[in-house]
């Protein structure tokens, strides 16, 4: 996750941006941040393409989608926030859960390979397993969480990446990158986007934000490996379900 989802309630509720502007303007710290995150996955091998392919083919028509229902209907995007938390809130206690359950660190040299890729199948391999999940399933998840994404102005890491480890068994490992970079290229159309809807973005509040998240994504993905799955999954659980109960509660904005 590039960590979008935790801006957007600062932005609505500390900073008081509460407008639909504000959607795009979260996006735009995607754009900016996670570059180098994506930079470092690719680099070290340990991008799932065809994970990545599959979620920007859904996500894609969903965050067009989201971005026109956002700016013609939802001013005031509260509607669906309560369902929104309630899923965080489900993929999070299922994070915690299942912590106990994974290994520790993957070898240093583990790399992502395709496997095999057909209309009802798509494996890969890390680490000496073989990994698979079918792309019609992503593809509808996806499409749901560009919607929500188009909406909020979050690339949809944070419901994409715990739903790949908890409901398809993905590991962390190879989820993230995949996940970050849909959201890169989500966040790009989103903006583009909002700004032909007439909804233009802060520029200068999204691009100060987006040059701190640029150092951390990169920081974050070469860290990732030296981490065990347990620890990352912890803390992926921690912040989902905080997400999921400040949305709930009617925190996450104002």
């Amino acid at each position: 996750m590039s960590g979008a989802f935790l801006l957007l309630p600062f932005q609505m509720s500390v900073l008081g941006f509460v407008t639909p502007a504000v959607t795009p303007t979260n996006l735009i710290y995607n754009v900016v941040a996670i570059p180098g995150g994506v930079y470092r996955y690719a680099r070290e091998r340990r991008m799932a393409w065809p994970l990545a392919g599959a979620i920007i083919a859904g996500t894609l028509p969903g965050v067009f989608l989201g971005a026109w229902v956002r700016t013609r209907y939802l001013t005031d995007p509260r509607h669906v926030r309560l369902f929104v938390g309630l899923v965080l809130l489900y993929l999070g206690a299922k994070l915690l859960l299942y912590c106990r359950e994974v290994g520790g660190i993957p070898p240093r040299s583990a790399t992502v390979q395709t496997v095999s890729v057909t209309p009802a199948r798509i494996e890969y391999s890390f680490a000496g397993q073989v990994f698979g999940f079918r792309p019609a399933v992503v593809l509808l998840l996806a499409l749901v969480v560009g919607l929500i994404g188009g909406i909020y102005g979050v690339g949809g890491g944070a419901i994409i990446a715990p739903f790949a480890v908890v409901v398809l068994r993905l590991p962390v490992h190879t989820v993230a990158g995949a996940a970050m970079l849909a959201t890169f290229i989500t966040a790009v159309a989103g903006v583009s986007f909002f700004h032909l809807l007439g909804a233009h973005p802060d520029w200068l509040l999204g691009g100060l934000f987006g040059a701190g998240g640029l150092a951390g994504t990169y920081v974050g993905a070469r860290l990732q490996k030296y981490l065990p799955e347990r620890w990352i999954r912890l803390v992926l659980g921690i912040l989902v379900a905080a997400l999921g109960a400040m949305y709930v509660s009617g925190q996450g904005g104002a």
